[in-house]
């Protein structure tokens, strides 16, 4: 029996794993990097050990660690979680020869699955349908458009679509350096790109005596950058004899491998019905909570159970009901999905039914790795949340999901909240005709769009202007009993400006609130006025704004959709300035290419620059042609958000 368990990851994945932990009585180790010193999943755990440094490479990646770390805490097992050192063998068979119980399957499982193009043709001798490889170096033009893969890992990390033979060879360095940075190895393959093909996946879980569970199928289709951020099940498209194909295919694949434990058997699901093989992910998945849900069950329990040796029922549960889960991101999908850093002062779902665990019932099951106050760093993975909706129903529970997203007060960082709810309304998605190219299909201009309008942000800034009047009246020695923002000179009237060009004007007078604005009209009247809330009646409609000041910023959430704001200062600071034409770094990050030289003439649009973030390269390119009279980094170099990377002069390169 497990007594006390270390999980070697951080976040959310692992509280996750601690929440069954305390339901069942099992003591719990966290370890943390520097940079989650103050994470909530250290402060869950009933012991906790600091791995020293902030990178993955030198904290969560470090197997050595790890196990020093088990040993140290008196622990008996390890759970890998997802991602890091979740799918590496020889970490499980390090954590096995150290006398520890490795909550996850086989290393020689893990082994065989380690390598997409091993595991494939593995497959493809086990009877599962597999797409062909081809070889970068004799890829021809028939062979268009294809997919460049990592042979190591998953998560999206090292994919490219090349449509374009002369870009062949830059996508392939590419995803190369990217997979080396986030798997520690640069071998990638290509194979046949499936267009409007769907993303399905099966959960399988295994005993070590032979019993095979294929919990259905999960549709991950909706996805950026070849990461999920929209997953369901079931799917809206399989039907039962598909569904039978697809199980048995992954039961297969399981033997195959003699597997045991948690994992999930992915294909693509052609138009026609095909499906071809894509992975084994031997481990939990990030979007385990919406099988979870249907099934009634408790995929972490059961993986320390078989873990310790138990016997699997004969069959699983019958699913019932319908389970959406959305990744909720600190970044901003309008910018090429830039990751986001910083603080974030608030993080408030409302009407949680469940917080990682099933819902009963139904309901709203929230799985989060940060809290109101926590810091979203440079290091990690940009992920903040999962929020999940189970309902009897698909329509049902994409209303609830939509509904809790609109209404969850998030301040501080960007994130991808509007995209989301978008997303969960559109006419495609209800109607479950999605792919793995839905969101440029659809539009993704379109879907980033901020959920509150023009009007809905001039009303947000009137509200924000409102309760900062109240804020400083209530914070005043004198004049405490006249109204706020009251004066004496009824011609002035109060005025507000924020950036990005937004200014608002008003009077409050003896005969109420005098506001004229072309966009949202004269019939505006005043209801309620304090710190941190107003409420305004528009043409005979009341709106109540909940207003949030933080980092400089300030934060209105209301039914018109969020707007956050920043006040434009009344002098500005000399020290803010820049030259005109630089380029400023979007987030911390390293320089990890560096493609011009310091007077070099430049194209608009021309990549200057390759930016390493938060696991994800990220392009800096010229705003427009002209010459570089400045480059302030070199190859390797750690910058700050906002610092000067280069400066373009614009105008006529030189000739």
């Amino acid at each position: 029996m497990i007594e006390k368990l270390l999980v070697a990851n951080r976040g959310e994945i692992a509280r996750r794993v601690f929440r069954t932990c305390r339901d069942l009585g099992v003591a719990t180790v966290a370890v943390f990097s520097d940079a989650d010193s103050g994470a909530p999943h250290v402060r869950e755990a009933d012991v906790a050990v600091r791995l020293p440094g902030d990178a993955p490479s030198g904290t969560y990646l470090r197997a050595e660690r790890i196990i020093e770390a088990a040993q140290a805490a008196g622990a008996d097992a390890v759970h890998p979680g997802y991602g890091f050192l979740s799918e590496n063998a020889d970490f499980a068979r390090a954590v096995l020869e150290a006398g520890l119980t490795w909550v996850g399957p086989p290393p020689a499982a893990v082994a065989a699955m380690g390598l997409k193009i091993e595991a494939k043709r593995l497959m493809a001798a086990a009877g599962v349908p597999v797409l062909p490889e081809l070889d970068p170096a004799a890829v021809t033009a028939g062979d268009l458009p294809i997919l460049v893969k990592a042979s190591a890992g998953g998560g999206g990390r090292g994919m490219r679509v090349v449509r374009d033979l002369a870009e062949l060879d830059e996508q392939v360095a590419a995803a190369g350096r990217e997979a080396a940075s986030a798997f520690g190895d640069p071998a990638v393959f290509c194979e046949p790109l499936l267009e409007r093909a769907r993303h399905i996946e099966v959960q399988i879980l295994a005993d070590a005596h032979g019993t095979v569970w294929a919990l259905g199928e999960r549709e991950c289709s909706i996805q950026r950058r070849h990461q999920k951020i929209v997953e369901e099940a079931p799917s809206p498209v399989v039907s039962a004899a598909l569904r039978a194909e697809l199980c048995a295919a992954a039961v297969n694949a399981a033997k195959a491998i003699e597997y045991a434990g948690a994992g999930t058997v992915e294909f693509m699901l052609a138009p026609d019905g095909r499906f071809f093989f894509l992975e084994v992910n031997t481990r939990l998945q990030v979007e385990h909570p919406v099988t979870e849900c249907v099934y009634g069950l408790d995929l972490v329990r059961l993986q320390l159970e078989v873990a310790e040796g138990a016997r699997l029922p004969e069959g699983p549960p019958v699913p019932r009901g319908h389970a959406i889960e959305v990744r909720l991101y600190a970044e901003d999908p309008a910018l090429d999905w830039r990751p986001a850093s910083g603080v974030l002062h608030s993080f408030e779902v409302p009407d949680v039914d469940a917080w990682f665990a099933v819902p009963a019932g139904g309901g709203l099951r929230l799985d989060a790795g940060y809290e109101s106050g926590g810091e979203v760093g440079v290091h990690y993975d940009p992920m903040l949340a999962k929020l999940i909706a189970y309902a009897p129903t698909r329509a049902a529970a994409a209303r609830r999901l939509r509904g809790a997203l609109s209404a969850a007060r998030l301040h501080g960082v960007t994130t991808n909240r509007d995209l989301l709810v978008r997303v969960l309304g559109e006419k495609a998605f209800l109607a479950g005709d999605t792919h793995t190219g839905y969101l440029e299909e659809v539009g993704l201009a379109a879907l980033a769009e901020p959920l509150a309008d023009e009007r809905a942000v001039r009303l947000s800034a009137l509200a924000a202007a409102l309760a900062d009047a109240a804020a400083n009246r209530a914070g005043a020695r004198v004049l405490g009993g006249l109204p706020s923002g009251w004066r004496n000179v009824p011609s002035q009237p109060q005025r507000k400006v924020f950036d990005g060009g937004i200014e608002v004007e008003y009077r409050l007078t003896r005969d109420g609130l005098l506001f004229e604005d072309g966009l949202v009209g004269d019939g505006v009247a005043l209801v309620e006025q304090v710190p941190g809330r107003v409420v305004l009646d528009v043409g005979g409609v009341r709106h109540a704004f909940a207003v949030h000041v933080a980092g400089g910023r300030v934060f209105v959430d209301s039914a018109l959709g969020p707007v956050a704001l920043t006040p434009e200062p009344r002098f500005a600071d000399p020290s803010a300035l820049v030259a005109p034409g630089s380029l400023l770094a979007p987030m911390p990050g390293t320089v990890v290419r560096v493609e011009v030289g310091e007077g070099a003439d430049v194209a608009d649009g021309q990549t200057l620059l390759i930016l390493e973030a938060m696991k994800m390269e990220h392009r800096i390119a010229a705003p427009a042609a002209g010459t570089v009279t400045a480059l302030n980094v070199t190859r390797g170099q750690q910058v700050e958000a906002g610092s000067v990377l280069a400066v373009i002069s614009e105008g006529t390169p030189h000739q």
